[in-house]
C-alpha cells in the first residue's frame, strides 16, 4: 500500500527531482544546495585507486551524501544493484570491486543521468555493467536477483520508503545485504515541511 503525504503532489515532486538532477548532469559546474564532484568523493574517502579510473563525466556529476563502501568492500563475483545510480560513479566503483565475474546494474529515474552513466560504462569498456531507466518503488528485476543493493542519497527523496524497502528485500538473495548512504533526521518533519517540494528536491 502506497504511503501518501497529505497535500504533496508526488508527480510534481518527481518532475522537480528529475529537473534538479538533470541540471547536475548537464551543468555540473553550477552551484547546488549540496556538494558535488570528484573533490567531494575524495573528501568522503572513496578508494583512491578505484576513483582515479572513473571518467570525469561521472565524477563531475556525483551528488552522493556519503560513501556506501565505507560499510565494507564488495566481493569479487557479486551481483550488485545501485538504486539511483545517477551519472554512475558508485556503479563504476562497484564494477571494479566485483570484477569480471560479477555484475552491476544501475537504475535511475533521471534520463540525463542514466545516459551519462552509460557513456562512462562504454568509455571504461565494461561488459558487466547495465544501466536501466526506472524507479526505486517498482524495480524491474526478478526476485532474488542481487547479492548486494547499494544506494547513495536517493531514498530520502522518495515519499513511499516502505515501497522502496519492500522492493529491495524482494530483489535481494537470501543472505544478501544493503549498503546505504543517505540523509537522516532526528526530529519529526512538520506537515507543512512534508508538503514543501523544495525541501524534498534539494
Amino acid at each position: 500500500m502506497a504511503i501518501e503525504v497529505h497535500g504533496l503532489d508526488v508527480d510534481l515532486l518527481r518532475s522537480e527531482i528529475q529537473r534538479t538532477y538533470a541540471d547536475v548532469s548537464n551543468q555540473p559546474d553550477q552551484d547546488f544546495m549540496f556538494p558535488t564532484g570528484r573533490a567531494w568523493a575524495q573528501d568522503l574517502d572513496y578508494p583512491a585507486e578505484l576513483l582515479a579510473r572513473i571518467p570525469e563525466a561521472s565524477c563531475e556529476s556525483f551528488a552522493g551524501v556519503a560513501n556506501p563502501f565505507s560499510l565494507g568492500p564488495l566481493a569479487a563475483g557479486e551481483d550488485v544493484l545501485d538504486i539511483g545510480c545517477g551519472a554512475g560513479m558508485d556503479t563504476l566503483i562497484a564494477a571494479q570491486m566485483v570484477g569480471h565475474d560479477g555484475t552491476v546494474t544501475g537504475i535511475d529515474m533521471t534520463a540525463d543521468m542514466a545516459a551519462k552513466a552509460r557513456r562512462s560504462v562504454a568509455e571504461m569498456g565494461l561488459d558487466n555493467v547495465t544501466i536501466v531507466d526506472g524507479s526505486a518503488e517498482q524495480l524491474p528485476f526478478a526476485d532474488a536477483r542481487f547479492d548486494v543493493v547499494i544506494s547513495n542519497g536517493v531514498i530520502d527523496l522518495i515519499p513511499d520508503k516502505d515501497a522502496v524497502f519492500a522492493e529491495i528485500v524482494r530483489v535481494l538473495r537470501p543472505g544478501g545485504r544493503i549498503q546505504l548512504a543517505d540523509v537522516t533526521i532526528q526530529r519529526p518533519v512538520s506537515e507543512e515541511g512534508k508538503r514543501n517540494i523544495d525541501l524534498w528536491a534539494g
